[in-house]
């Protein structure tokens, strides 16, 4: 599978990225973005994001920028590992941006960096690194919109 085919099938059956108001982009294997605008919904105090939010950030881009890779040798990845560092606190109304790049890739493992950030200033908010267990399509049965892994 290409990433291309990733962005289509991923996008349809990722609930999550809907439910948080994430969005996505892969420009290749392992070159991926993530964006979010904090919104109230995203608010643990008042004009602040909670944690967990910017947690759920990291681990969604550690993990697309590890799975556009895998895709291209026909594997799947779930994480084993994640770390984030919190750098300052996300703010209503800020534009975030995510970028990761795959650190290693070996037979059963890939170890990806990432850092949120704003979109327009470049500021850091976050710095993560997540471990990811790469396992071959055949072991996952996804069949959407007549696409099948």
């Amino acid at each position: 599978m290409d990433p291309k085919n990733l962005v289509h099938l991923f996008k349809k059956i990722n609930q999550f990225d809907r439910h948080f108001g994430l969005s996505f982009t892969v420009d290749g294997p392992g070159l991926a973005t993530y964006e979010l605008i904090i919104a109230d919904q995203h608010l643990s105090s008042p004009g602040v994001a909670h944690g967990a939010v910017v947690a759920a950030m990291m681990d969604a881009q550690l993990g697309i920028t590890a799975l556009s890779l895998a895709v291209i040798d026909h594997q799947l990845c779930s994480t084993v590992e994640l770390k984030t560092n919190f750098l300052q606190p996300a703010k209503l109304g800020d534009h975030l941006i995510g970028i990761g790049e795959v650190d290693f890739k070996g037979k059963s493992l890939i170890v990806v960096s990432a850092k949120i950030q704003h979109k327009t200033s470049g500021e850091l908010i976050a710095r993560g690194m997540g471990t990811f267990n790469l396992y071959p399509m055949t072991k996952k049965e996804l069949s959407i919109g007549g696409m099948n892994l």
